[in-house]
């Protein structure tokens, strides 16, 4: 919505872009364009934003440019939550054809057909605009959350001081199910494209849908309209663990998540790793207006099933989530992530380790001449080893946002450091899961977060030795094995004597497991598959142990006599 020579005009455009900042918006396109050189057999997605949905419907038509992220950004004025009030209601052209000339005084601030408006809803005080007082409607004002969600209320049918309090909308409207938007702490364009399909979603107080009442009465297309009724993603903060901030889900509030080994091979979860970790797949899908609707794409597995890709890191379930929220999975084996438009995050596999990639999987490297805040790469340099750069540091657990800065090269140019040091993609690294780049004349190299210190160069060997576990005291008794397999130990409980030994060995193969006393009297390094431990116990007790990575439901207990 544009103000113009007094004239607030709203235009339709079918296409609608998300209200993202600027870089990250180009930083999505990068990925889908790296990803699709990466995956042959992805497919496109039949995906519609909330955006792209109210667009279709003519609900929200945007500036001259169409629903631009310049426009999605701005914040709602009362004008246009009158005009989407009266579209809610079928009531718009109504509106727009009525003759009568009484009008609020302040009317001259917009357009001649928001002066309609506003003249149609001073002579139908039923429908509760009446102004904020002394004849004057306000019509620039900006609205907040709450105020939407009023509007919405009505359109369904709800009244004021009859259904509910002013005081109450929120809560009153979360009863309702409505509740993506209500969190604004600003209300913008964006979130009336959210909040609206939440109301199209909703039925009329007594009656149908009211997407469905509107497409009888010829106010909305009903094929339209389909798109209302996909599988929805979601974008929500855990009810159990708040601290893990904002992330994807399905619509049942159930957590989707990244695999860090998927860049170099999105079949490398198989067998028993898909049983721990489930495919997420929806033909026709939703997604909230934050997210892209062009970022989601269909991986075709290869054993022929079909697979939700965002930005085209297939999408995953975790079984030991039992509840909406839950968020069990979130760094499992520091390879599995929560699903967030990250700018940066991990990649895991050949013999690199946890290495870091932006959002897309493209791996990112480290310069061995660059000093702290300065980049020594410049020219041909440059063109080999382009500079990355990202808006704003999204990153999964395990990266702390307070690690990564920005430097401004001498042409003006900025990019992203990690720990004070610019990070750099490789030319020759065409897709996703390539790192041709390592160890590039001894002086580039890949960024393992928990080695990397900068300013001397860190060749990553062919293959990591593995820690060892403290000494034990030799086994004078009986040996027993415990088993960490599907996330569980094999024996919840079992009973041993003074002088026993107890072996665990990690058969997951998508994990990595430990076991820790809770008391503090034992504790084994973490396990990749495969790999055992063994203690030795010498005092009688009872020891309740657990897995560190899986804490909340990988427990057990030894019984010593």
């Amino acid at each position: 919505m544009t103000v113009a020579s007094g004239k607030v005009i709203f235009r339709r455009q079918g296409v609608a872009i998300v209200r993202n900042a600027i870089g990250l918006v180009l930083l999505l396109l990068l990925a889908i364009a790296v990803w699709g050189a990466a995956t042959a057999k992805a497919e496109n997605a039949a995906v519609q934003s909330d955006t792209d949905i109210v667009a279709n419907l003519g609900m929200l038509q945007g500036d001259e440019e169409g629903l631009t992220p310049a426009y999605l950004a701005k914040p709602t004025m009362r004008i246009q939550a009158a005009i989407m009030y009266l579209r809610l209601k079928g009531l718009e052209q109504a509106a727009l054809a009525y003759k009568g000339t009484d009008n609020f005084e302040d009317a001259s601030q917009v357009g001649d057909s928001n002066k309609t408006i506003m003249a149609y809803l001073k002579a139908h005080p039923e429908l509760g605009w009446a102004g904020t007082g002394n004849n004057k409607f306000d019509p620039l004002a900006v609205i907040s959350a709450q105020q939407y969600y009023k509007v919405m209320l009505e359109a369904l049918g709800y009244k004021q001081d009859a259904d509910f309090a002013y005081d109450d909308v929120i809560a009153f409207a979360g009863k309702l199910g409505l509740h993506r938007a209500a969190g604004a702490a600003s209300f913008h364009n964006a979130d009336i494209a959210t909040a609206t399909v939440e109301a199209l979603q909703t039925a009329v107080k007594g009656g149908k849908k009211l997407a469905e009442t509107l497409a009888e009465a010829g106010s909305l297309d009903a094929a339209k309209a389909a798109a209302l009724t996909y599988p929805r993603i979601e974008l929500q903060t855990s009810v159990t663990a708040s601290a893990y901030g904002t992330f994807m889900t399905d619509s049942k509030g159930m957590s989707l998540y990244f695999f860090a080994k998927d860049p170099a091979d999105p079949n490398a979860c198989q067998a028993a790793c898909l049983a721990n970790w489930p495919v997420f797949y929806a033909e026709q899908l939703q997604v909230p207006a934050a997210l892209n609707a062009v970022s989601f794409g269909v991986l075709t597995r290869a054993d022929g099933t079909k697979q939700t890709t965002y930005n085209g890191w297939p999408l995953y379930y975790f079984v030991k989530d039992k509840a909406p929220g839950d968020v069990n999975g979130e760094a499992s084996g520091k390879v599995w992530y929560l699903a967030k438009p990250y700018s940066v995050t991990f990649a895991a596999y050949g013999t690199l380790g946890n290495f870091l990639v932006d959002g897309s999987g493209r791996t990112l490297y480290y310069f061995d001449k660059d000093l702290s805040g300065v980049s020594a790469c410049s020219g041909q340099c440059l063109t080999n080893w382009p500079a990355f750069y990202a808006e704003t540091p999204n990153v999964p657990a395990g990266l702390a946002a307070s690690d990564f800065g920005t430097l401004i090269r001498p042409d003006g140019t900025p990019q992203t450091t990690y720990r004070g040091f610019p990070l750099y993609y490789f030319a020759k690294d065409t897709k996703a899961g390539m790192t041709t780049g390592q160890a590039v004349n001894n002086v580039w190299y890949v960024i393992d977060p928990a080695k990397f210190h900068g300013a001397m160069s860190m060749p990553m060997p062919a293959t990591e030795p593995k820690p060892t576990d403290q000494p034990q005291p030799a086994a004078t008794g009986s040996a027993h094995t415990v088993y960490m397999e599907n996330y569980a130990f094999s024996e919840s409980v079992i009973t041993v004597s003074v002088g026993d030994t107890v072996t665990f060995t990690n058969k997951d193969e998508d994990a990595m497991h430990n076991a820790v006393a809770v008391d503090g009297s034992f504790s084994t390094r973490l396990l990749a598959a495969g790999e055992s431990a063994t203690i030795t116990l010498t005092k009688a007790g009872e020891y309740d142990y657990y897995c560190e990575p899986h804490k909340p439901f990988m427990k057990a207990k030894i019984i010593v006599k």
